[in-house]
């Protein structure tokens, strides 16, 4: 039987049709209940003992084949609320959302190695896969944690691994340290006095103060930040006013802070208090700003990555594997398992135009002929981590 990176034409037909029903059926964070039952399926058809329930939706399969090392390997499940606008015969089902970040992809290349690792089992030692739900926005990663993942099933170190379409396909990036970005958002309700719009003169006009605001809260990052240093303040909501005629008593702002330094949050969030407070004097209107701490950033130890980058240049080859990407600026809830236990996060390039469409974007869809080297990199790394006596 001919095979592609390792990975055997059967495993690789199967992935090809677990990620197209799992790309047909979209399931947003915390109700991946479908997606969740055919990864289980999967691998109790393996004989891989599953462990389901953590984080709601999660699933945990457990290999073990003698004493050794124990490593952790992660894949997301849900979707997004988007509604899908690419024309493909595995189309989205469900209205409003579909798989817009590849995290079926992610499902499908891990399920694949699980099974080629069952089948030959070339190794000494544990592999726990972890198929966790609500990556986007929802931290299912850390609620996994806090649930319990690690003490339930202990490991050395815990990997992941994100495709990104605008590095091709066949090259692999990674860096040690920070990796992705911390992660937080905010709430800002600015009251003033309601009044006619043909006399603000004898109201607090919210969405004059709000129009301040959202300028002054800009200068944070021109004047606050060091030009060395990282950080983005962005207002992406602004919801305030009922009809043409009458200045609103209230406007909400909502928006997300993103940082690369524990520090530089601080610093951010300490300045969104005092840009309120000054811009609520200078009107004569209250600001009530509520700031959530979000995702942390994916830190990467240096051991791992390089276990990572060595499993990656063994399938494509060195020159194919960059190891001082730059961090980027999204979010990934892996960073709460990295509290926990060494570990790193690669990207695997999905790439085939200058033109594809990113994550994200309604028009995306995982790259189908990246699955064999995503199944081969978990199945190389395990063998590296756990070589057979």
């Amino acid at each position: 039987m001919s095979k592609e990176y390792g990975i055997a034409d059967d495993i690789c037909a199967r992935m090809l049709d677990w990620r197209h029903d799992i790309h047909a059926n979209p399931e947003t964070a915390f109700q991946e209940y479908r997606t969740a039952q055919l990864v289980a399926d999967a691998l109790m058809e393996m004989q891989i003992p599953v462990h389901r329930g953590l984080g709601g939706t999660g699933v945990v399969g457990t290999l073990k084949n003698g004493e050794g090392p124990t490593i952790a390997l992660r894949a997301d499940m849900d979707a997004l609320d988007l509604r899908e606008l690419g024309d493909r015969a595995h189309k989205s089902t469900h209205a409003g959302k579909m798989h817009g970040c590849g995290h079926d992809g992610h499902t499908t290349m891990l399920l694949g190695a699980a099974v080629q690792l069952a089948r030959h089992r070339p190794f000494r030692g544990t592999v726990h896969f972890v198929f966790q739900p609500a990556e986007e926005n929802e931290g299912g990663g850390k609620k996994m944690v806090e649930e319990g993942l690690f003490k339930m099933f202990p490991a050395d170190a815990v990997y992941g691994m994100h495709n990104i379409p605008n590095i091709p396909r066949g090259k692999f990036a990674i860096r040690t340290g920070i990796a992705t970005a911390f992660l937080d958002t905010f709430e800002i309700v600015v009251t003033g006095s309601g009044c006619h719009a043909a006399t603000p003169e004898k109201g607090i006009d919210p969405i004059l103060v709000s129009a301040d605001l959202v300028s002054a809260l800009q200068g944070i990052v021109s004047r606050r930040i060091g030009a060395m240093d990282a950080a983005v303040v962005s207002v992406t909501q602004i919801h305030g006013g009922d009809t043409w005629n009458v200045v609103p008593e209230t406007v909400t702002l909502r928006g997300t802070v993103r940082t690369l330094d524990a520090e530089i949050q601080d610093l951010v969030e300490g300045a969104m208090k005092q840009v309120c407070a000054g811009v609520a004097q200078t009107h004569g209107a209250e600001i009530d700003l509520s700031y959530m701490r979000g995702y942390p950033g994916v830190i990467n130890t240096p051991a791992e990555t390089h276990a990572a980058a060595s499993a990656a240049a063994n399938l494509v080859g060195v020159e194919q594997v960059q190891t001082d990407i730059k961090p980027a600026m999204g979010s990934e809830d892996f960073a709460f398992m990295l509290q926990e236990r060494p570990g790193a996060y690669i990207c695997i390039g999905a790439g085939e135009t200058a033109n594809d469409p990113p994550l994200h974007n309604p028009y995306y869809d995982f790259n189908d002929a990246i699955l064999p080297l995503g199944a081969a990199y978990w199945v190389e790394l395990v063998k590296q981590q756990l070589p057979a006596a």
